[in-house]
């Protein structure tokens, strides 16, 4: 920054960059020192928000210092919480620690789920009917040449005859590998 910018600066300003440098900060954006000045402002008026309060409250007209010190040592108190000692945590720490891990049911490795709750497994059934006999297709062809005033029931008896012949207590499972895309 240029000598002229720099002496152009507020002094509020000037004390976050001096700040800054002291704590060894030599890079920064500019940004950073506008947000610093609007942190502090906005602190300063909550505490001198928090003073008045505490003054209309004593009935006094103005505030005083006791009231800036009960203000800043109770945002002190409720803004910054320090950690619990050392000797509470590990307490709490030993306390937690005395209760086992469970056991784990699965082995070494990444536990899976079981393969029928994967989205990797066949999720259908395919019933493969049985191949007719000789036999069987004569029938069919008896059953066509004779004379039934309705052929549409004709043809639903034969369906529901076929599949009958489906074995359903035991069907076969069928998958189907998912490589490539068929071309169309």
């Amino acid at each position: 920054m240029a000598e002229g910018a720099e002496e152009d600066l507020p002094r509020d300003a000037k004390v976050v960059k001096t700040l800054l440098k002291s704590m060894g900060v030599e890079e920064y954006e500019p940004r950073v020192v506008h947000q610093f000045l609007e942190l502090m402002y906005r602190h300063a008026v909550d505490v001198l928000m928090d003073a008045q309060v505490y003054s209309e409250h004593a009935g006094k007209t103005v505030i005083d210092s006791d009231d800036l010190k009960l203000a800043v040592q109770s945002k002190v108190n409720f803004s910054f919480a320090p950690p619990p000692p050392r000797e509470v945590l590990l307490e709490l720490a030993q306390s937690r620690n005395k209760i086992p891990l469970p056991k784990s049911i699965s082995g070494p490795g990444i536990p899976l789920p079981p393969e029928q709750d994967t989205l990797i497994s066949p999720n259908y059934q395919l019933a493969i009917p049985k191949k007719r006999t000789a036999q069987h297709v004569e029938e069919t062809e008896e059953e066509e040449e004779g004379s039934d005033p309705n052929p549409a029931s004709n043809q639903n008896q034969n369906l529901s005859q076929d599949r009958t012949d489906v074995p359903q207590e035991a069907p076969q499972r069928v998958s189907f590998p998912l490589g490539a895309k068929r071309p169309r």
